[in-house]
């Protein structure tokens, strides 16, 4: 816990050192699961079309959305302004699993959307990372998503 405390100190930051087994497991836990790549790259784009990012094409916005690069751990969730559809940290932050595998030979799980780690190039909607689905790291992260009736 005291790794989770140094990048991501308190309840208001995203959960860390969660690996896909244990993402899906909670998941489940609450009624929910973790979004397809699709369903997490539809989110993402928040209504643009082609654009490189959630905010469109502009790097120079970046900060103003994303917490990336030159920070020594996570933001608190939220702290950034949100894309189209009002979803926040959807480039930063932490990467996030997805229920899918990175390819046919599924041996690793995909993550979406770059990290407080990261530079600017794998912020982008279209970037994906992939590691085996056992890994864990205080730059992988996840969300939920429900299905509605």
């Amino acid at each position: 816990w005291n790794l989770v405390y140094k990048y991501s100190p308190n309840d208001s930051h995203p959960m860390i050192y969660a690996n896909w087994n244990g993402a899906t497991a909670y998941a489940k836990w609450v009624g929910k699961r973790l979004p397809t790549e699709k369903e997490w790259e539809f989110a993402a784009r928040g209504g643009l079309i082609n654009k490189e990012y959630p905010w469109g094409d502009d790097e120079s916005l970046a900060r103003d959305y994303a917490t990336y690069g030159e920070y020594n751990g996570t933001s608190p969730v939220g702290s950034f302004k949100p894309n189209g559809y009002g979803l926040h940290d959807m480039a930063g932050n932490v990467w996030e699993w997805c229920q899918d595998w990175y390819d046919s030979n599924q041996g690793y799980k995909v993550l979406r959307g770059g990290s407080w780690l990261n530079k600017i190039f794998p912020l982008r909607v279209a970037a994906r990372a992939y590691t085996s689905p056992a890994d864990r790291d205080n730059h992988y992260g996840f969300r939920c998503v429900g299905d509605t009736q």
